[in-house]
């Protein structure tokens, strides 16, 4: 009874912190079915689960990510469900690899309907652990950043002239809200692309291309798994994750927020020393250390 009772509680809690959004089956199928949709970051975790739903709904998926042989596995496993994928092993940070990589769909494919830019690197370490590793917030940014930033470049010029297309950014709800310690290259990387589309889509809305962003909540992935912190704390799996991409790939929405952080986003305005501080003094309880070991 106990465990009843905080069963629906926690669901409760992960729905309030991290949104719940679930499109029907049959309302995705009627609006991707037939449609190219390349997801990035597809060999795991929400891009994966992202992609393997799209198929089921009758999506042609393009698999983007670096590791070749889980792209592999995942589009076996799509095909032998009767789906559609086709796999293109690319790494995002790479500009010369972007254009290799939209050059071969547009060849094989004529054209891409939906972009989901999901592929992202997320680092957690404190400013001391950070004095001789400039490299991770060049990494960072050119994962979370350029890279995205470069595949829409290169892919909107199709979108513009066939006068359709549609971007999602699965962000992430830190953006929106106050910022935190420990976490500076990675939300900064992060807010960059998602100012970067938001004023981009001022100016090709006109021309038939929309975007939506998806500031996800915590989403327990591989990406989390090394933060001990992250792994107590209520989230999304995988597959609830992705049903939020997928309600932005079919039903266009400018955005997809959790409920908590339209009001942690204003009171952070109102109270930005306030919250500030409070971050501050968290930080300093928990020593100022980076938990996070083995960065490249």
């Amino acid at each position: 009874m106990v465990t009843g009772k905080r069963s629906i509680g926690w669901s409760l809690l992960v729905a309030l912190t991290n949104g719940r959004a679930r499109i029907a089956d049959d309302q995705l199928a009627a609006a991707v079915r037939g449609q190219v949709i390349l997801v990035t970051g597809s060999s795991y975790g929400i891009g994966e689960a992202t992609a393997r739903r799209l198929a089921r709904a009758g999506a042609t998926v393009l698999l983007v990510a670096r590791t070749a042989e889980q792209l592999e596995v995942v589009a076996g496993e799509i095909r032998a469900a009767g789906g559609t994928a086709f796999v293109y092993p690319t790494n995002l940070a790479d500009p010369v690899s972007v254009e290799e990589l939209v050059r071969a769909l547009l060849a094989e494919h004529g054209h891409v309907d939906v972009l989901v830019s999901n592929a992202g690197k997320s680092i957690r370490r404190s400013i001391a652990d950070s004095y001789q590793r400039f490299h991770d917030i060049e990494r960072t940014n050119a994962v979370n950043y350029l890279g995205p930033a470069k595949l829409v470049l290169e892919l909107l010029p199709s979108m513009r002239e066939r006068r359709s297309g549609h971007i999602v950014n699965v962000s992430t709800a830190g953006v929106r809200t106050p910022p935190i310690a420990r976490w500076s290259a990675y939300l900064a990387s992060k807010s960059a692309f998602d100012v970067w589309l938001r004023s981009v889509a001022q100016e090709i809305r006109g021309d038939g291309v929309t975007t939506s962003t998806v500031y996800m909540g915590l989403v327990h992935t591989r990406m989390s798994e090394p933060t001990p912190l992250l792994n107590k704390m209520p989230g999304l799996s995988p597959e609830q994750a992705a049903d939020q991409v997928c309600t932005a790939v079919a039903e266009r929405p400018h955005n997809i927020t959790p409920p908590m952080v339209r009001p942690a986003d204003a009171l952070g305005n109102l109270l930005r020393v306030p919250t500030d501080r409070l971050s501050e003094q968290y930080f300093r309880r928990t020593d100022g250390r980076s938990k996070r070991r083995g960065q490249p």
